[in-house]
């Protein structure tokens, strides 16, 4: 629409002829100051009330109803845009359902599309290449002997203890003690 292009007069709706909408005080009513449905007192700079009737400076009363227009048709192509982009989605999803595409195997596929870009990245390349390197490197080595010794003596002693745990069970199973409390325990159960 043109600047220069006059638009009509917006709608008004009037539920009561005494009731101006264009008003500061519209909707209060003849008594003017009170809300009928809460007679709670409404004061006139309140919002909503007169600063919607309120212009910008420097802007004119025409050039406010023809943004106000423009506004409009722009919201409404807003709601058409996403009635559009929810019917286009829905319209995919069956298209992905008729082709056996789940959302889980479409996560599958980009994780492992990301991980493929993961690893073909400078990043991951160079990191590749500095390990590579440390694993060849002599200090590198030394803390591997090492760790690997460290390792298998923790093994046998864990071995020892578990085979001294195992003579020891043995030994008290076969004391009186053990075979008095067994005896009992039997007997509950056949009781």
């Amino acid at each position: 629409m043109d600047v220069g292009q006059a638009c009509p007069p917006a709608p008004t709706l009037s539920l009561d002829p005494d009731i101006n909408l264009n008003s500061p005080n519209k909707g209060l009513g003849p008594a003017g100051g009170a809300d009928p449905l809460t007679d709670v007192p409404v004061e006139a700079g309140a919002m909503g009330v007169s600063s919607i009737n309120t212009l910008p400076p420097g802007l004119t009363e025409e050039e406010a109803e023809e943004i106000r227009s423009e506004l409009g048709k722009v919201e409404e192509e807003i709601n058409t845009l996403r009635q559009v982009l929810l019917a286009k989605e829905k319209h995919s999803a069956d298209l992905k359902r008729k082709l056996g595409m789940s959302p889980l195997n479409e996560l599958k596929q980009n994780l492992t599309k990301g991980w493929q870009d993961v690893q073909t990245s400078n990043a991951y390349l160079t990191a590749s290449a500095t390990l590579d390197e440390i694993s060849r490197s002599e200090a590198y080595k030394k803390t591997q002997e090492t760790l690997s010794v460290a390792g298998q003596k923790t093994t046998a002693a864990f071995s020892t203890m578990g085979t001294a745990l195992s003579r020891k069970l043995g030994d008290m199973r076969n004391s009186p003690t053990f075979k008095s409390f067994e005896d009992k325990v039997g007997n509950m159960k056949l009781g």
